[in-house]
């Protein structure tokens, strides 16, 4: 080497900056290439793909392959500098190519060429497969006893070179994020139904079910003129069927069917007519996931069900329509829901609302974040705050919102004023 004319080692320097440039942009483009987007190329057939995948099937031989052959050709690198710089400056040379090789490197092997890769990884990555591949089998008995050395030293820390601890798989909140963060990709309203369809195992049929006492039904101990009347004015299309308590439900009646056995006057028609045309009712547990639920009713072809607690009891009923609405929004309109205004504003920033409105309705209508680890309801939250029914109007703090009791029976808190505070610094 110390004969070899200047302009062939130069040359050589400057082909083996070149080689550095390419392991270190390689290493940078397969570890930084989109796992996902690989996947979906692979299975397209896409031939780079493949090879990048069959790569990262044991990144650990990948890894050993760049690393080799980048270590290889610095070391000839700094050997042919030493060279050069001797021949040039004699034995100040040493320091001289010490000094330029590495900032040389640093700026051509290394920062530069690892930027490009980590902001174009397919156009690095894709390409540099044809030459990582090839190489790996030519430098496979090194890369094997090199990762065997290193794999026994791994294990005399404690640490599993086998176990992959770091998977590919998206847990629930980071798939959140990538959603949250989708931007442009993905339509607002679409990117908030994806996140309401993640957020549906966080909730059960207690959060969204119509509560007990405002349950409409039939009574079968009614006359039969009441009944039918009930049935002529009735907002929705299915009403449970009970016998003196909603506990004793024992269908289901849809309208539809009321045709079947109306045939003349109300003289004509029966109890027994009306428990015959109505569907047998099907219960759901109070603490049933709503993903779950959702699931269930597609299994067993129903649109409503009525909710019990650990003792049987009748808490309300949950209907497919409402559990849908928890994912998409608000997308029918019910004149009985719209004959009773649960939120209504009022000035500066306050709310007049109903002790039965639902909790998760008011976060999900002004946007608020009110507790909902425990009661279900605003006249719920606010007892359990107050511990009592006042005798008289209170007003208090929960957590940054202002309560002023507008309405109180015996029995539970009717109506509350409700404010927003701003944000404490």
């Amino acid at each position: 080497m110390n004969d070899a004319p200047l302009g062939l080692l130069f040359t050589a320097l400057a082909g083996l900056i070149v080689l550095s440039a390419f392991f270190s942009s390689s290493e940078t483009g397969m570890m930084s290439i989109n796992r996902y987007r690989l996947k979906h190329l692979t299975k397209k057939k896409h031939r780079a793909a493949l090879r990048v995948a069959g790569l990262l099937k044991r990144p650990d031989r990948l890894i050993g392959v760049i690393l080799i052959g980048n270590n290889l050709v610095n070391i000839l690198a700094s050997s042919i500098a030493t060279v050069i710089a001797l021949r040039l400056y004699g034995d100040a040379g040493i320091a001289i190519a010490t000094l330029l090789l590495t900032l040389t490197i640093l700026v051509f092997a290394e920062v530069t060429p690892k930027t490009l890769a980590a902001l174009y990884p397919e156009k690095i990555a894709f390409p540099a497969s044809l030459i990582l591949r090839p190489l790996l089998y030519l430098l496979y008995p090194a890369v094997w006893l090199i990762n065997h050395i290193a794999s026994g030293l791994a294990r005399l820390f404690g640490v599993d070179p086998t176990g992959n601890s770091a998977t590919e798989h998206l847990r629930p909140e980071e798939l959140r994020t990538v959603v949250d963060e989708a931007g442009d990709l993905i339509p607002d309203q679409h990117q908030g139904m994806l996140l309401n369809i993640l957020d549906l195992e966080k909730a059960t049929v207690e959060d969204i079910m119509i509560p007990r006492n405002e349950i409409v039904g039939l009574n079968l101990e009614d006359d039969i003129p009441t009944l039918m009347q009930q049935i002529r004015h009735a907002d929705y299309t299915r009403l449970p069927v009970y016998e003196g308590d909603i506990n004793k439900v024992v269908g289901m009646l849809h309208l539809r069917n009321v045709a079947r056995f109306v045939y003349g006057d109300d003289s004509t028609i029966t109890r027994d007519a009306i428990r015959r045309f109505s569907r047998a009712p099907y219960f759901v547990p109070e603490s049933t996931p709503l993903h779950i639920q959702l699931l269930n009713f597609q299994k067993e072809k129903r649109r409503i069900g009525v909710v019990v607690d650990e003792y049987g009891e009748v808490l309300g009923l949950v209907t497919l329509e409402d559990l849908l609405e928890e994912i998409v929004g608000d997308f029918t309109t019910n004149r009985a829901e719209e004959q009773s205004e649960e939120i209504r504003p009022l000035s500066d920033g306050w709310f007049m609302i109903e002790g039965s409105a639902s909790i998760r309705d008011i976060n999900r209508n002004l946007n608020w974040e009110l507790p909902t680890d425990g009661p279900k309801t605003l006249n719920g939250l606010v007892v359990e705050y107050l511990e009592n029914i006042p005798d008289a109007h209170v007003s208090f703090e929960i957590q940054r919102y202002r309560f002023e009791t507008a309405e109180i029976s015996a029995k539970m808190i009717e109506k509350a004023r409700v404010c927003e505070l701003p944000k404490r610094r």
